[in-house]
This record gives C-alpha cells, sequence and structure tokens, in this order.
C-alpha cells in the first residue's frame, strides 16, 4: 500500500460519501460541495485514486481554525494516516494565517488528539436539533 496524501483535492460527492458510509455510523448522504468551499482547508489521503481519509479545516475567517471530519477508512487505520491528516491540517491552517486550531472529539479520541499535539481545554457545547 502506497498512501499519497493530497491537499485541498475537492473530492466529488461520490468519494465523500462513499468514505462516510465505512468511516461513519450515523452516515446520511450529503452534498459536500458547499461545505469544502467555504473551508479555509482539507486533505485527503489516497491509496492510488480512492480517497480512504479526510480531513476538513474550517475558520472563522480570522484567526482560529477547526478541525471537523477526521476520518479513515476503517480497512486503513492504525496505519498512522489519521495522524498524518491532522498533521497537514496544522501546517495548512498555520500557513494560511491560522493562529489556533480548535478540535473537539468524543472521550474515546482524547489519546489520539493529546498525542498530535492538542491540549485539552474547557469549552461548552448546545445541541441545537434532535
Amino acid at each position: 500500500m502506497s498512501v499519497t496524501f493530497r491537499i485541498d483535492p475537492f473530492p466529488s460527492n461520490d468519494e465523500m460519501n462513499a468514505l462516510w458510509e465505512w468511516a461513519w455510523d450515523d452516515f446520511v448522504c450529503k452534498d459536500f460541495s458547499g461545505i469544502l468551499a467555504r473551508s479555509l482547508a482539507h486533505a485527503g489521503a489516497y491509496d492510488g485514486q480512492r480517497l480512504i481519509g479526510f480531513v476538513n479545516v474550517a475558520w472563522d475567517g480570522g484567526i482560529h481554525a477547526f478541525l471537523l471530519d477526521t476520518s479513515v477508512h476503517p480497512k486503513f487505520r492504525r496505519r498512522g494516516i489519521a495522524t498524518q491528516l491532522v498533521k497537514e491540517a496544522a501546517d495548512l491552517a498555520r500557513d494560511r494565517g491560522a493562529h489556533w486550531l480548535h478540535v473537539d472529539f468524543e472521550p474515546s479520541l482524547t489519546g489520539f488528539y493529546r498525542a498530535c499535539g492538542f491540549e485539552p481545554t474547557g469549552a461548552g457545547l448546545i445541541k441545537l436539533q434532535m
């Protein structure tokens, strides 16, 4: 396996939805074109031409960037792909002017994100839709 990483690859909706179907338990087919068009950056991991990993960097238009949807196809997990995607995302956010990179995650992912360099911080959350 030879994984390559691409910066701002703009995968098709079919590619993104195929990855999401494998990577997320609560998969819902959606249109990613508007999301990616407004992102500060995104990175994809590819096995040949097949999208096997992805991360999105949203932003506030200023100095805050937000890591979203770090995903790797289950068949390719535990090979450092997600770690490399997060590193690429952090470098891109920094290079494009962000001063801070935020991430929210499930408690089971604490070790992963700590290993990527994220420090714990207080935060709040309101669920707006049921």
